[in-house]
């Protein structure tokens, strides 16, 4: 059991200013995990006021100052992979191996990609006879959640920390003890008192008081549309800056002449991974109606050699939801699915294999889907694949851009300008062509619902950035 009793504000562990608590569980055993405290309004005001306190100064450092401090950030995630990696297992259910990879793998590349960014703060630009200087925004608050939860920490709070921000995090309730460790690390480095600070609670609490608080300057969100709907609506009274990466209904294009072996089996690992829980998960495949019947072919074979399994148990690919109410919200599109009408080719509404217990949910795969189907127009967040068919180029990007979602996609052809033809006509943030690599650096954000702002990379360090200009 991870237990954890008291916040982190101002460089110290404080009691909480109640006494209510956050029973997290094992998605794997259906058992406790661990705990935490859940906070109040004031415990936020308590980190706001620290956070406010440590900003003329820290905004003040040098570039070198905190690249130094970004560093050993890195350093301190990559020594503590394995401890990490374990702990996200558990609270999460991605198996360990998986988990060590890339829930500790990914937000420690992303800290690394910031150790030289913090010298972007000190350019300066001459326009006419005005010299445009950068600052700063303020006092930062952030919401993350459960399903990459160091991730989405480390892709706040590394440009912060770059762009001489302070901040207050308030992690997803789900998968909050990782979120302890960071904080540890933050400590252990020495980031000065008020620069982070950890509270955790409910959204409707401790979210809402951060968001609505008058001295946060800047507010990041990464979570379900509705959620970032309301925090702009919280936000909106103070004006303050608001970036959201929200929710996702990714579309793949299958072109005529791809590699239906290598497109489709990809996509279908590919949604395995974090059991389908991962906003930019291309979740529509869109496929050539003459392909319909070897396409369909290749995904049941893909989506049942998945290993489906506990976070350690050995050999496991693929582990559960995150909880029994995340199960339930995928059965039940399952459910929708098979009473619209589509067809369901392998998986469904009973648990996986050898399983009796644990918040397990078979690899699903749907054919004779049609895009106004609920299954193709709402996020599900889990792994179930709908297979569209198409007859014409323009019929295809039609369909992948008729969803009310616009975050990632993907387009696979056998030329890679025909894919990238097709891929600039997608109205998304990003498209993966022929299975190209993710890459660190680059924006990641999205198009209507998907949210506003980006993160990742020098973009993402633009959003904790005010200009000002000095008329000479």
């Amino acid at each position: 059991m991870h237990q954890f009793q008291q916040f982190y504000i101002n460089g110290q562990w404080v009691d909480p200013s109640g006494s209510g608590e956050i029973t997290v569980i094992d998605p794997t055993t259906e058992q406790p995990c661990g705990s935490v405290p859940s906070g109040d309004a004031a415990d936020v005001a308590a980190a706001v006021a620290a956070a406010r306190a440590a900003f003329p100064a820290w905004s003040a450092t040098s570039a070198a100052e905190r690249s130094a401090f970004i560093g050993q950030l890195t350093a301190k995630l990559d020594e503590n992979k394995e401890k990490l990696g374990a702990v996200i297992a558990q609270e999460l259910g991605m198996p360990v191996a998986w988990s060590v990879a890339v829930q500790v793998g990914l937000p420690t590349g992303v800290m690394a990609s910031y150790i030289e960014l913090p010298a972007e703060m000190e350019q300066e630009e001459q326009i006419g006879n005005s010299l445009v200087v950068r600052e700063a925004i303020g006092v930062c608050g952030f919401i993350t959640p459960w399903n990459y939860p160091l991730h989405q920490i480390v892709g706040k709070v590394a440009p912060a920390l770059a762009a001489g921000c302070t901040m207050v995090l308030k992690p997803s309730s789900e998968t909050p003890l990782d979120a302890f460790l960071f904080a540890q690390i933050i400590d252990e480095v020495g980031l000065p008192p008020g620069v982070f600070n950890l509270v955790t609670g409910p959204g409707r609490v401790v979210g809402e008081a951060l968001v609505s608080h008058p001295d946060v300057d800047m507010v990041s969100i990464t979570g379900s549309t509705e959620a970032g709907i309301r925090i702009a609506e919280l936000a909106a009274p103070t004006v303050k800056r608001v970036t959201q990466e929200l929710g996702g209904k990714s579309a793949c294009v299958i072109l005529e002449g791809a590699d239906l072996e290598t497109a489709v089996g990809g996509s279908v690992i590919g949604l395995s991974m974090n059991t389908g829980q991962t906003c930019a998960a291309l979740t529509r495949l869109i496929v050539p109606r003459a392909s319909l019947d070897q396409v369909v072919a290749i995904a049941k074979a893909a989506a049942e050699s998945v290993v489906v399994g506990g976070a350690f148990e050995e050999g496991a690919a693929m582990g559960p939801m995150v909880s029994k109410s995340q199960q339930e919200t995928v059965r039940k599109y399952i459910r929708k699915g098979i009473e619209e009408g589509a067809t369901l080719v392998t998986g469904g509404l009973d648990m996986p294999a050898g399983k009796t217990e644990g918040c397990f949910v078979a690899m699903t795969i749907f054919s004779d889907v049609t895009n106004d189907m609920v299954i193709a127009q709402e996020e599900i967040f889990g792994p179930v694949l709908c297979i569209i068919a198409y007859d014409t180029e323009e019929e295809a990007i039609a369909i992948a851009n008729d969803s009310p979602f616009g975050l990632s996609g993907g387009v696979w052809a056998a030329d890679a300008e025909a894919a990238k033809h097709v891929a600039r006509k997608m109205r998304t943030g990003q498209v993966t062509i022929n299975g190209g690599a993710f890459n660190l650096a680059a924006p990641f954000g999205g198009y209507k619902q998907s949210g506003n702002g980006r993160e990742l990379g020098a973009v993402g360090l633009h959003e904790f950035i005010e200009l000002k200009a000095l008329h000479l």
